[in-house]
């Protein structure tokens, strides 16, 4: 299996398809580069070189106990590009993945990356404050780290409910689906896990999103439940010099059924454009 290994010694884990210009997707939280398989083939099938790797602490990457921070989240994905060459590079993320490819790009890709696409993603900063009254209590963050503490198998069968909108009236989401989800969250060791919490809720991304200079799209569902649009996508859009937002009405946070279809339809067409 491909891996890099980092300046601290971190081997990153990822998957490389097809050929053509470089596409680099990156995983939300407590999942991996499984999550983009789909994308990936598309991506492939349609001449674009794929490329989606295992954050730090998730998947089939190591599992440190330091550097499970966004900066050294950016500062990995900067490595994992450098070392495989890529140039005229546009990256994708899908929430804690959309933070870090904004991070990304911002702080190390001039030069390197030409377009950012973010879905359900978590900048400008998720955490509630007098500067963002819009934003999440942090005691929804504390309940997500006690949760994953105390018994974290059914803490994410728990989560895959409201991240697919399963608890929707209507909803339609497989039991395969959630049961993919709880798989990947199994493979995140438990100090990255509690560690990303603090790097996806607090961390504040606005200089980051003044600092792009490239067109970036920006997808978010209506109806997000685990990052919600109104102190995310919303607030993205006004910050950013060559930006997209568009919403899909009753979309969840995860990326599945109808929403991933016309997702992935914008996705090739904003890259081809």
């Amino acid at each position: 299996m491909p891996y890099i290994t980092t300046s601290d010694g971190t081997e990153i884990y990822y998957t490389d398809q097809g050929a053509g210009q470089p596409v680099v997707l990156s995983h939300g939280w407590p999942l991996s580069s499984d999550a983009w398989a789909v994308e990936v083939k598309l991506l492939a099938d349609n001449g674009y070189r794929a490329i989606a790797h295992d954050r730090r602490g998730h998947g089939k990457s190591s599992q440190p106990w330091q550097g499970n921070d966004m900066d050294t989240y950016a500062a990995d994905l900067a490595a994992l590009i450098e070392a495989l060459d890529l140039h005229d590079v546009i990256v994708i993320g899908h929430s804690t993945g959309g933070g870090e490819v904004v991070r990304y790009a911002a702080q190390h890709g001039k030069g390197r990356v030409v377009k950012v696409i973010t879905a359900g993603a978590v900048p400008p900063i998720m955490v509630k404050s007098d500067a963002n009254p819009e934003g999440t209590p942090i005691e929804a963050f504390d309940g997500i780290r006690a949760g994953v503490l105390a018994d974290r198998s059914q803490f994410y069968k728990d989560l895959s409910e409201p991240f697919f909108g399963a608890n929707r009236e209507g909803a339609e989401v497989s039991q395969g689906a959630k049961d993919d989800f709880w798989r990947q969250g199994m493979l995140v060791g438990l100090q990255g896990a509690y560690d990303c919490v603090k790097a996806f809720s607090e961390t504040d991304f606005t200089e980051d999103l003044k600092a792009l200079d490239v067109p970036i799209f920006i997808a978010h569902g209506g109806d997000d439940q685990i990052v919600p649009i109104g102190a995310a996508a919303e607030k993205s859009i006004d910050l950013v010099a060559h930006g997209t937002l568009k919403v899909y009405p009753g979309a969840p946070h995860g990326i599945y059924g109808a929403y991933q279809a016309e997702l992935d339809k914008d996705i090739l067409e904003f890259i081809r454009s």
